[in-house]
C-alpha cells in the first residue's frame, strides 16, 4: 500500500517537474531577468591649469577638454618640436659629434635660461645634446642642435632655418593653432600653441623609438670629449618631469614654465596595454601642474575602462 502512495506521489512530482520545465521552455512563467545598472560614467575634474587636453593614443580620440584650442604660451614644451625635427632629419647621426660654442653658453647666461651646462670647446653627441634638451631642458643643447640642423651659411641663417621647420612640421600635423618663433620657448612673443595641438605633437612624437627613450628616462650621465681628447663626465642630468617618479605606468613627457606660460606639462602614461597622452598650459604652480596632470591621466583611463 505504501509503495502504491508512494509511486503516485512521484508520478505527481515528476508531472509537475515536467509542466514547469514547459513553462520555462516557452517562457511563461520565466521572470524578468534583473537588469544590470548602467556604469556611471567619471566626472570630469575640476583642474587648476586654464587649458587641458588628453587622448587616447591608439585611436586620438579626445577624452577631456578645457579650452583645448585657445592659443597659449608654452614654456619649454616647445622642445618636444625641437626634438622632433632633429629626429626627423633624413640623414640622421645620433652619434655625430657636435662642438660646443661659446654663443650656446653666452645665450643660457643672457636669458638666464635652463641648461645642461655644456662646456665650450667639448665635443659632444647628437644623442647627448637631446638628452641635454628633454631631460635638463637645457636651452644650451637647444641652440646646438638649432644650429646644427638649420640650413645656412651662418648660425643666425641656420637657426631661422631651423625654426622655419619646426613650423612647417606643425602645419603638416595640423596643429592650427601653433606657431614657434624660437627653438627653445624663448621667443619673440610670438611662440604659442593649445593644449590639443601639443598632445598631436606628443602623439606624433612618440612613435620614435629614440625619443620613447629619452623622455622616459629619470636620468642620464653624458661622457663627452674635451679640446684636449680627454673624457670628460658630466653631471647627471635629471629630468624635470615629476610625474616618472610619482605615477604608475608615466612614460614622458615634457616641463615647461615661464613668466607668460606658468607651469606646463606634457605627459603620457601606459596602463594595461592602453596609453594616455595630454597637455596641461598655465597652471599656477609646479604642483598644481602635477596634480592636474594625474587628476587627467587617472580620468583618461576611467574613461577607457
Amino acid at each position: 500500500m505504501k509503495t502504491g502512495i508512494q509511486g503516485t506521489r512521484l508520478r505527481r512530482a515528476v508531472a509537475v517537474a515536467m509542466t514547469a520545465g514547459a513553462f520555462l521552455a516557452t517562457g511563461t512563467l520565466t521572470a524578468a531577468p534583473a537588469q544590470a545598472a548602467p556604469a556611471k560614467a567619471p566626472a570630469a575634474p575640476s583642474i587648476g591649469a586654464k587649458g587641458g587636453f588628453v587622448m587616447d593614443n591608439a585611436s586620438g580620440k579626445s577624452l577631456y577638454s578645457k579650452a583645448a584650442d585657445t592659443r597659449r604660451s608654452t614654456g619649454s614644451t616647445t622642445k618636444i618640436m625641437t626634438a622632433k625635427v632633429v629626429l626627423s632629419h633624413p640623414k640622421l647621426n645620433l652619434d655625430a659629434k657636435v662642438t660646443i660654442q661659446k654663443a650656446y653658453s653666452d645665450y643660457v647666461v643672457k636669458n638666464n635660461a635652463s641648461l645642461a651646462r655644456l662646456i665650450v670647446g667639448d665635443k659632444v653627441t647628437v644623442r647627448q645634446l637631446l638628452y641635454g634638451l628633454m631631460l635638463p631642458s637645457g636651452c644650451d643643447a637647444a641652440y646646438a642642435l638649432a644650429d646644427t640642423f638649420g640650413s645656412g651659411s651662418t648660425r643666425e641663417a641656420r637657426v631661422k632655418s631651423f625654426i622655419a621647420k619646426m613650423n612647417s612640421t606643425a602645419k603638416s600635423l595640423g596643429m592650427k593653432n601653433t606657431h614657434f618663433d624660437s627653438f627653445d620657448g624663448i621667443g619673440k612673443g610670438n611662440n604659442y600653441s593649445t593644449p590639443r595641438d601639443l598632445t598631436i605633437l606628443t602623439r606624433s612624437a612618440m612613435k620614435n623609438s629614440t625619443f620613447r627613450t629619452i623622455v622616459k628616462t629619470k636620468s642620464y650621465t653624458a661622457k663627452t670629449i674635451t679640446k684636449t681628447g680627454s673624457t670628460r663626465t658630466m653631471a647627471p642630468w635629471k629630468n624635470t618631469n615629476p610625474l616618472l617618479s610619482s605615477y604608475k605606468g608615466a612614460i614622458g613627457v615634457k616641463t615647461g614654465s615661464g613668466p607668460q606660460s606658468k607651469y606646463c606639462l606634457v605627459f603620457a602614461a601606459t596602463r594595461n596595454g592602453r596609453t594616455v597622452i595630454g597637455t596641461v598650459l598655465t597652471s599656477p604652480s609646479a604642483e598644481q601642474r602635477s596634480t592636474d596632470a594625474t587628476k587627467l591621466l587617472n580620468y583618461g583611463f576611467a574613461r577607457l575602462g
